[in-house]
């Protein structure tokens, strides 16, 4: 298995026992298919950032920083970013839509590949106090919790509760080429996707 990037500290690496089970999990895509989730990963590096819900505006806005990284960068180092929510599948298109994303977006309803790998924690708690706040926060928390209704519920009034659990948190981790995984880092609080930039890092992605 390999390590990780020393100067980008992860929490415990998953074994091989727990990828292995991990792997042979399944996820949905954006047509409601079921998609092995070692297939994701099997050829190439991913970078696979798990969101919180598919209505979290604060999770929108990091997947949107995301597509600020150049493909170029991604294609030398032959990897590629792909995103996961815990919500309904028929979700995924309008959330791509949103965030203008045009990586693979994938749906665990059942929380099982999140529960997996260590993303156990449920909870609405934001930046502690005294913690900096990272730089993809948008700067009105407020207009950020009123953004995700409008995103949600009132722009598709239809997938209100098919968004997924609100208190689950996500993470952000590297896997592959094959059953392997670089780095790990389950999110603590609900702002707490790694920056962009330290997450290229410890891909070993040059920007």
């Amino acid at each position: 298995m390999s390590t990780a990037t020393p100067s980008i500290p992860s929490d415990t690496l998953p074994d091989s026992e727990t990828l292995e089970k991990a792997g042979r999990l399944t996820v949905f895509d954006d047509e409601g298919k079921k998609v092995e989730f070692k297939s994701i990963f099997a050829a190439k590096k991913t970078i696979v950032v798990f969101v919180r819900h598919f209505f979290c505006g604060i999770c929108q806005a990091y997947v949107s920083e995301l597509t600020k990284i150049p493909p170029k960068a991604l294609e030398d180092a032959n990897a590629q970013v792909v995103v996961i929510g815990c919500g309904q599948w028929n979700l995924i298109k309008n959330y791509a839509r949103d965030t203008k994303f045009t990586g693979k977006i994938y749906a665990d309803p059942t929380r099982e590949l999140y529960k997996s790998l260590g993303m156990t924690i449920e909870t609405l708690q934001g930046t502690p106090k005294g913690e900096k706040l990272r730089s993809y926060i948008p700067s009105g928390i407020v207009m950020d919790a009123l953004r995700s209704i409008w995103r949600g519920p009132l722009q598709n009034p239809l997938s209100i509760g098919k968004q997924g659990n609100i208190s689950q948190l996500g993470g952000d981790f590297v896997f592959g080429p094959g059953i392997q995984c670089s780095y790990a880092r389950p999110m603590k609080h609900t702002q707490d996707h790694i920056e962009v930039a330290d997450l290229m890092a410890a891909a070993g992605i040059s920007p």
